[in-house]
């Protein structure tokens, strides 16, 4: 499937908030309010953009990065949430993201953090070379406990060599 990432605008952002809280989504992740969403969209240090695919070009998610202006060239992917499930838009996404970290953003270092219960998304994380850094125990709270967040990343030199490995799409 083809994807592709084009900057959030306001009036997008009644389909970012039901994406984020569709049941589907809600246990992977910590929703924001309109209000956050609105700074992101706007404040230069985040990239927020809807994700969309297929033949129709639909909306089918968002990522936000932040840190786009971080001095010591580290970015966060800070929220990916994609509708579709199963279907290789997150493999998808996550090479964009990368190619828009370190070849248009210049990062050093990628990184993100993922509950422990997404079992899903760590390891597709780890397949597109994210190495694990370590374990924020009990760090959000899920229902009436606690769920650990893994910190992982990607270094410069790390994508540079998958690249020349062929694991990455060629600039």
């Amino acid at each position: 499937m083809t994807l592709r990432l084009r900057p959030t605008m306001l009036s997008d952002l009644d389909f970012v908030i039901g994406v984020e809280t569709d049941s589907r989504n809600l246990p992977f992740i910590t929703p924001w309010d309109r209000t956050q969403h609105e700074g992101a969209v706007r404040f230069p240090d985040f990239r927020h953009f809807i994700v969309e695919g297929g033949a129709q070009d639909d909306r089918t998610g968002f990522v936000i990065l932040q840190g786009c202006r971080n001095p010591h060239r580290s970015i966060e992917l800070k929220r990916i949430v994609l509708q579709d499930k199963g279907q290789g838009l997150g493999r998808a996404c996550v090479r964009l993201l990368k190619q828009m970290a370190f070849r248009d953003l210049h990062a050093h270092r990628f990184w993100l953090d993922v509950k422990t219960l997404n079992t899903r998304a760590f390891a597709l994380y780890r397949s597109e070379g994210f190495v694990e850094e370590g374990r924020l125990r009990e760090s959000v709270r899920v229902g009436d406990g606690y769920d650990s967040l893994i910190v992982m990343s990607l270094l410069d030199r790390e994508y540079d060599a998958r690249v020349a490995l062929g694991l990455e799409p060629p600039g």
